[in-house]
């Protein structure tokens, strides 16, 4: 937010309704890479048997059962594809519940805070705020 797009980040934005932090670099270095990969994402998750909504909510409630601060961003293209409050919290509920049934999981009470945490995104995104699911990556030379 505030800072102009390149032609590559525009691409990815609209192809995957999100510019995930990790295309940003491959934008400036191999923006074709960057492009491929977004086109890849949109085969898979553009409408087909399930909408691109139901498909981002799935991947939303993943992102939280499994603790993943990378996979609850897909709030953000669930917004964009339509997704309504009622069926983000729903989605996230499924996310904390799962994470109570499978091996080695991290548990429903840490899926919580996951929860919460993508809710908050949503909460920002649809007020025009900035929003982050993690800590910016700090490179060492």
């Amino acid at each position: 937010m505030g800072e102009e797009m390149s032609e590559c980040e525009k691409y990815v934005d609209e192809k995957m309704l999100v510019l995930p932090r990790f295309l940003k670099p491959i934008c400036q270095v191999h923006p074709k890479a960057a492009k491929l990969f977004a086109d890849f994402y949109a085969s898979v998750w553009d409408d087909g048997a399930l909408s691109k909504k139901h498909k981002e909510l799935i991947f939303t409630a993943i992102g939280v059962a499994t603790k993943s601060p990378r996979c609850i961003v897909h709030v953000i293209p669930a917004i964009r594809a339509g997704a309504t409050d009622e069926e983000i919290l729903e989605a996230v509920a499924v996310g904390f519940l799962a994470a109570g049934f499978y091996p080695n999981n991290p548990g429903i009470p840490y899926c919580f805070e996951y929860a919460a945490k993508t809710l908050e995104i949503a909460e920002k995104y649809r007020k025009g705020e900035p929003w982050e699911y993690l800590e910016p990556p700090e490179f060492r030379g």
